[in-house]
């Protein structure tokens, strides 16, 4: 994986580059990721967090769609959850700081635990 040298000063975000058989890398314009999913992937350690233990910030909440929920669950039951919700510690609970659609659909499936990845972030 190599970093796009034109792409990092602009939004955040990194072009990942596959290897072609010749020796040459291509970017790949369908797997731009923010830097900081990025970053998240390379350092940090998959967990498992009970979903019931996570809180979603009342402002975050108001932004739920129903029907990106429902089509996510579809996804999740064929293909398994695909990308980690991100949440930073508060006390003995965790507060969403991304994937509310994500954790909306597994708790919609049942499930009691969900893949996500702890960091620290600023509250807002």
């Amino acid at each position: 994986m190599k970093r796009d040298a034109g792409s990092h000063g602009r939004r955040g975000l990194v072009h990942v580059k596959t290897p072609l058989a010749t020796g040459a890398v291509l970017p790949q314009p369908d797997r731009v990721l923010p830097a900081t999913m990025l970053a998240c992937a390379i350092m940090m350690k998959r967990e498992m967090f009970e979903i019931a233990r996570i809180y979603v910030p009342v402002k975050r909440r108001a932004t739920l769609e129903q029907a990106k929920v429902d089509a996510l669950a579809a996804a999740i039951l064929a293909e398994g959850l695909q990308t980690p919700i991100l949440v930073r510690p508060d006390g003995d609970r965790f507060v969403l700081v991304e994937g509310l659609h994500r954790l909306e659909a597994a708790r919609s499936l049942g499930e009691t635990t969900i893949a996500g990845y702890r960091v620290s972030a600023r509250k807002h």
